[in-house]
């Protein structure tokens, strides 16, 4: 696997947000490095969570694993106050500046059509859709609606909401990664654009890893 926002993609890993969750991280990252893909991407959100946000960075950095920044890091990074009991409060310099230094979103090209890794939707990393929006929920979506109407791109591969998800509108498949928070149904997945499939896989409370649903694209 090679790191390149030039060439086309035909495989990739996608992971969401991590908060913290290191152990499930460096089993993840082994488990894709064995799939032969040429990237892995990930949404963000690697703070405020109970494991080790140094130990995340690291694993990030050393897997060459294409990532932006999500709501979380942006708090962190700008010291803003968060009420919540799994903040994160001090890492190392190294970690510090690796999330400083996140992106809010990238652009990358694939075998079927450009594509938008981003948190929440676009540059608006609050911004949210889940499998459950329907009507008025899409129509008032103005992140959303602004994404379709640009028609930059044909894919958008985002998280937030902590919901695994592959919808499409209008030419646009938005695939939410899901996230590795335990506590939360903890996935990854894997993105064939050439075979056409999304398949996403579940972690277990020992770490196992176990195939999941399967989407078509």
């Amino acid at each position: 696997m090679t790191k390149s926002e030039h060439k086309l993609l035909s495989k990739i890993g996608i992971i969401g947000d991590i908060h913290a969750e290191s152990n499930s991280l460096l089993v993840v990252l082994e488990f894709l490095q064995n799939l032969q893909l040429q990237a892995i991407l990930c949404v963000g959100d690697i703070v405020d969570g109970r494991e080790n946000v140094d130990m995340c960075c690291q694993l990030l950095q050393q897997y060459e694993v294409i990532t932006v920044c999500g709501n979380h890091d942006k708090w962190f990074s700008g010291n803003e106050p968060r009420d919540l009991y799994e903040a994160t409060s001090q890492i190392n310099l190294n970690s510090t500046g690796f999330i400083a230094s996140l992106p809010r979103i990238s652009e990358l090209e694939t075998l079927a059509g450009k594509l938008l890794l981003c948190h929440g939707l676009g540059t608006n990393d609050m911004a949210r859709l889940t499998p459950d929006d329907y009507g008025y929920a899409i129509e008032s979506n103005s992140a959303l609606q602004e994404l379709m109407h640009s028609q930059q791109y044909r894919f958008i591969i985002n998280g937030h909401t902590h919901q695994r998800m592959v919808r499409s509108f209008k030419g646009l498949t938005i695939i939410n990664a899901g996230t590795l928070k335990r506590e939360h149904n903890p996935c990854f997945a894997m993105i064939n654009f050439y075979e056409k499939i999304v398949q996403f896989y579940d972690i277990d409370n020992d770490l196992a890893i176990h195939d999941s649903k399967q989407y078509k694209l």
